[in-house]
Order: structure tokens, then C-alpha cells, then sequence
């Protein structure tokens, strides 16, 4: 019921506009969920900018869109497309091979010494770890089909290339390169690329003490409180922390393509893998399906691609415990919605904000993971391919 209510109210006046009728508060509270911000972009230009809830239940301290939240895995974006700059400036090739910029064998560095014996190591280029096509798990600590095992072997578990998987491992790899190959700080690169032009001031790759007064609790499945956590190095799969108002004005220069060449910008979003896994993770050993076939699900250069009705669309998700953000941007009309959250179950509600903010888009939710929170029959069963089609045709 409340969910046909926040679609009937969608299209009655846009989302921005709404006062009385917000039909976000109402969507939290079903599902659960202390804090969220929300950004709305329309033709490239942020228009709406809102937090709703708390960044801290037990103190009742309010969240703000100035509120440090951990942006996650929307670092991984952010981190392409400051990459592309250098593509730009011919400073980075992206279908050479990592061997081309590092001066030893990527086995001779302790951190990846696990690889020695397999050359194929030299098959890995930045297009590849971008793109997700490594062929690593996630990380080297969650091999695929097993439990967290923190001495697990750093290992291919697919032919670099061949198929899509998600891996932080290769996104943090592709740092390793571009700082020790090329003698590029990552966290400087960030910093001149993004967040200065685009004015992201309480943005940074670790934390800062000026973000003290002002961060988010995250909160878990159970409701368990989760403190900020204060990461003292740099991680392109995930380090950054950020505020809802800055990585609005980040995600609307991406929708605009700014800082970028025209041709480093639809290389960044060219599709150069599909994707036919049921759902993202596990990242490996999960069957295929045809769920996605209808809208050419894919990725492209550190972002996801689909085919909504009103054309191309890209996106990418951040998760942890007690984080849950999203973005989601439509290439020909530059309209974008952005939500950051502090709660666990925030994803439960996305489905609903997306197509309340961008109409129906096709996103693929259960791909991503998304079960709605009115659909708690999905939740924790186990995943059916080809049942869930992100647009039927």
C-alpha cells in the first residue's frame, strides 16, 4: 500500500517539490531505517539535496547533507573516472598490460607474491580491472564457495578476461599500478581530479579530524551501531568518505562529462562485458540467468550500464555493514538520484525511491540485490534464475 502510494504521489508532482507529501519518511519508517540522504539531478544541475533521520539514533543527532558518510564502493567510480583523466592525458594506456608500467613482476611485491608461477598476472590491463574481468574474487580473504579465510592465497579463480566479477582486488590492484608504476599518489590524483574542481570539500580518500563533528553511525541488519570508521590509507575499492552534497556535485559532473575529453567519456561508459550472473554476489559460482538480457545489462569503465526506456543508463552501488548507497544517472536526459544511507536496510527501499525520483528506469534490483522491503518473501531465499526480469518484456 505505502509503495502505491509513493508512485502515485511520484507522478503527480516531482520528487523534488514534495513538503507534506514526502513520501520518504514514510518508507523509513517501514523499513527501518534511522538515517538517509537523497540527491536529485535533473539536465545535469543538482536540484534537490536532502537528509532525513539521524546520524546518531542514541544521541538523536540529526543527519544533515553537510554529515560525513562513508561513500563505500561509489569510490570505486569516483576512482575511474579520475582515471580517465589520464587516459586523456596519455598517461595511462588502458589495454597494456600492467607489466608495461611496473618496474619488476608484479609477484616480486610481497603483497602479491602469491601469483608467482602464473604469468598470467602479464594478461591483467587497467580496462580488465576496471571493467571487472580480472578474474580475482572480491577479495583474496573471501575465496568463492568459502567462508572468510584471512590467509587465503591470492589466485585467479576465472581466465582474466572471459567473465564478469566483481573484485574490489583488482580495483585495489589497478591503485598499486598507477602509484608504484607510475609514480602517481592516488589519494593526490583524487583530490586535483575531482574533489577540488567539483567542489567536494568534506570529501577525502581517508579520514580527516574535521569530519569528528559530523559522521555517520551506521547501523546493521540488527540494529547494532557501528562506529565511523577512521581509515588512515588510501583504498580505491572503497576508502572514501564524503558528504550526500558532495557526491552529488561529483556524480552530476559525471552525468555531464566534465573534465573529460568526448572520447575519454564514452570510452568510460562503453559497455565492454555483459553480464548474465542472477546476482552480483556472490561474485563467482552463482548460476547465470536471463533476467537481465532485456535491458543488455554490462559494464563499462568502473561503472554499471543498462538500456532503461528513455535510453542508456549507468550506476554503481557501495555496501557494508551498516552503509548502503546508490546511484543511478540516464545518459540522454542527465537525470540522476543518489542515496546515501547509514542503515543496513536501506537497500530494501531503493526499488521505490528510484522509480520515484526517475520513473521507471528497469533497474535491476534483484541483480544488485535490492529485495524490497514490501517482498520479504525474497528475502534470504535462495536466488532463482530467470524469475526476476528487471524489465519484462
Amino acid at each position: 500500500m505505502l509503495r502505491s502510494m509513493l508512485l502515485a504521489a511520484a507522478m503527480a508532482t516531482a520528487f523534488p517539490a514534495m513538503a507534506a507529501d514526502d513520501p520518504v519518511p514514510g518508507l523509513m519508517k517501514a523499513a527501518d531505517v534511522p538515517g538517509l540522504a537523497i540527491a536529485v539531478i535533473r539536465n545535469g544541475k543538482v536540484v534537490s539535496v536532502k537528509a532525513y533521520g539521524y546520524r546518531d539514533v542514541e544521541k538523536k543527532l540529526p543527519l544533515t547533507t553537510d554529515t560525513v558518510m562513508y561513500a563505500a564502493s561509489l569510490t570505486k567510480a569516483a576512482f575511474a573516472y579520475a582515471l580517465m583523466g589520464l587516459v586523456d592525458d596519455k598517461r595511462l594506456d588502458l589495454n597494456a598490460s600492467i607489466a608495461t608500467d611496473l618496474p619488476k613482476p608484479l609477484p616480486d611485491y610481497e603483497k602479491y607474491a602469491d601469483l608467482a608461477g602464473d604469468e598470467r598476472w602479464k594478461k591483467l590491463t587497467p580496462a580488465l580491472l576496471l571493467s571487472h574481468r580480472s578474474g580475482f574474487p572480491n577479495f583474496r580473504f573471501w575465496p568463492p564457495g568459502k567462508d572468510f579465510d584471512d590467509k587465503a592465497p591470492l589466485k585467479f579463480y576465472q581466465e582474466p578476461g572471459t567473465k564478469y566479477g566483481y573484485s574490489g582486488e583488482g580495483i585495489n590492484l589497478l591503485q598499486f599500478v598507477v602509484e608504484n608504476g607510475k609514480g602517481i599518489d592516488v589519494a593526490t590524483l583524487m583530490q586535483d581530479r575531482l574533489f577540488k574542481p567539483f567542489g567536494m570539500a568534506r570529501t577525502s580518500m581517508s579520514w580527516r579530524d574535521d569530519f569528528a563533528d559530523n559522521n555517520t553511525i551506521g547501523y546493521d541488519m540488527d540494529g547494532k551501531a557501528i562506529p565511523h570508521k577512521q581509515r588512515g590509507s588510501t583504498r580505491a575499492a572503497g576508502s572514501m568518505d564524503t558528504t550526500i552534497h558532495d557526491y552529488a556535485n561529483l556524480v552530476a559532473a559525471m552525468v555531464r562529462g566534465d573534465g573529460l575529453s568526448k572520447a575519454a567519456y564514452a570510452t568510460w561508459l562503453k559497455p565492454v562485458v555483459r553480464i548474465h550472473s542472477v546476482q552480483q554476489f556472490p561474485t563467482m559460482g552463482a548460476p547465470d540467468s536471463n533476467d537481465n538480457d532485456s535491458i543488455s545489462l554490462g559494464y563499462a569503465m568502473g561503472v554499471g550500464t543498462f538500456d532503461s526506456p528513455r535510453g542508456p543508463a549507468f550506476f554503481k552501488g557501495g555496501h557494508d555493514d551498516g552503509t548502503n548507497n546508490v546511484f543511478v544517472c540516464l545518459e540522454r536526459s542527465k537525470d540522476c538520484v543518489l542515496i546515501m544511507s547509514n542503515s543496513s536496510h536501506a537497500e530494501s527501499i531503493f526499488p521505490a525511491l528510484l522509480d520515484a525520483t526517475l520513473g521507471k528506469t528497469c533497474f535491476p534490483w534483484y541483480w544488485e540485490g535490492y529485495i524490497p522491503y514490501d517482498q520479504p518473501g525474497l528475502k534470504g531465499q535462495p536466488v532463482v534464475p530467470n524469475a526476476h526480469p528487471a524489465c519484462p518484456r
